[in-house]
């Protein structure tokens, strides 16, 4: 890429242009005795992945204490350890059992955040989480306010640096805009378009980090519509907000808008995963995608589409003109 690093907003934190999302490698998890997790996951290789993607030059891994109830954690806590300049960002407001590994309601309370935190930190293994983002804002309603006082008061603390806000809706993302509010995350990947909340970040300076860059893996290439996902992986469950699968198997509609772009996504010796994320950096000059993994040959491929770089401005419009949006430059 013609920059290979973006800084997060109006923070002092800069990071690679590309980020991994943790939720993968957490493994499995349960709410309401539903699955929330994904499968096949070994901590292994897990930890291989990771050191492996430090090693190509990935300075952001995002995660939760919701991915497999501080499993997700504890695994980059085990290998960043030794890599301060690693940026890491992790989410609050799931009550989770680490135990027995499974989501126990939402609290966004004082208490809760401040004990939230400190269990983080030391799972992480860490005296200072970089970017802290509420992960319910759904739960949150006329507590904003107390929310971000909260949050100040952590950063005031030394406890976090800055926050964010992993956003579902509009207005989510202003709600909290508070000084130390840096990123906003939002759905973002080629298919979809881009996010409803692009708007507030722009507004107000954050950063934007984009969860599922690949649809969960759709993007990768690995899914097609004899995919048969098991039903303890979370891609199986009949969710509102997973429009990508149904009962396990990308949608027909799906495969269908992929193959009318897959040419020009795999275009000039790019794999479909690479040419999926470099749509994203050219669409927005703000945006890091955080695609998921749970092998080292994951992060290898979607580390090089660092190399690439973006979709050129003709190959961008091209895109949005054969799935069917309007050019916006």
């Amino acid at each position: 890429m013609t920059e290979l690093k973006r800084r997060l907003g109006r923070s002092e934190l800069w990071v690679s242009a590309l980020g991994l999302g943790c939720w993968p490698i957490g493994g499995a998890v349960l709410r309401d005795g539903r699955p929330r997790g994904y499968t096949g996951t070994d901590d292994a290789e897990s930890l291989r992945a990771i050191a492996a993607a430090v090693d190509l030059g990935v300075t952001l891994f995002d995660t939760a204490d919701a991915y497999g109830a501080g499993h997700s954690e504890r695994l980059l806590g085990r290998t960043l350890a030794g890599h301060p300049e690693v940026v890491v960002a992790t989410k609050f407001g799931n009550t989770i059992d680490e135990e027995t590994r499974q989501l126990t309601g939402v609290d966004t309370s004082r208490a809760y955040v401040r004990r939230a935190v400190h269990d983080s930190l030391r799972r992480l293994k860490r005296d200072r989480i970089d970017v802290y983002q509420l992960h319910t804002p759904d739960a949150v309603g006329d507590g904003a306010a107390e929310l971000v006082t909260t949050l100040e008061e952590l950063v005031t603390d030394g406890l976090i640096a800055w926050y964010g806000v992993s956003a579902t809706a509009p207005g989510q993302v202003e709600a909290l805009a508070g000084p130390h509010l840096a990123v906003a995350q939002v759905e973002m990947n080629v298919l979809d378009g881009p996010p409803a909340n692009a708007e507030a970040a722009e507004k107000l300076d954050l950063g934007v980090l984009c969860r599922s860059p690949l649809a969960m893996g759709v993007l990768g290439g690995r899914h097609d519509a004899t995919t048969r996902l098991p039903a303890d992986d979370v891609r199986a469950q009949q969710l509102e907000w997973l429009r990508w699968f149904d009962r396990g198997t990308p949608t027909a509609e799906v495969l269908r808008r992929l193959d009318a772009i897959r040419d020009i996504l795999t275009a000039n010796g790019r794999s479909l995963a690479q040419g999926a994320l470099a749509w994203i950096w050219a669409d927005s000059p703000r945006a890091v995608p955080l695609p998921g993994f749970r092998t080292v040959a994951q992060v290898q491929d979607t580390a090089a589409a660092m190399r690439h770089g973006p979709l050129t401005p003709a190959e961008h419009a091209e895109v949005e003109r054969l799935l069917g949006r309007p050019a916006r430059r």
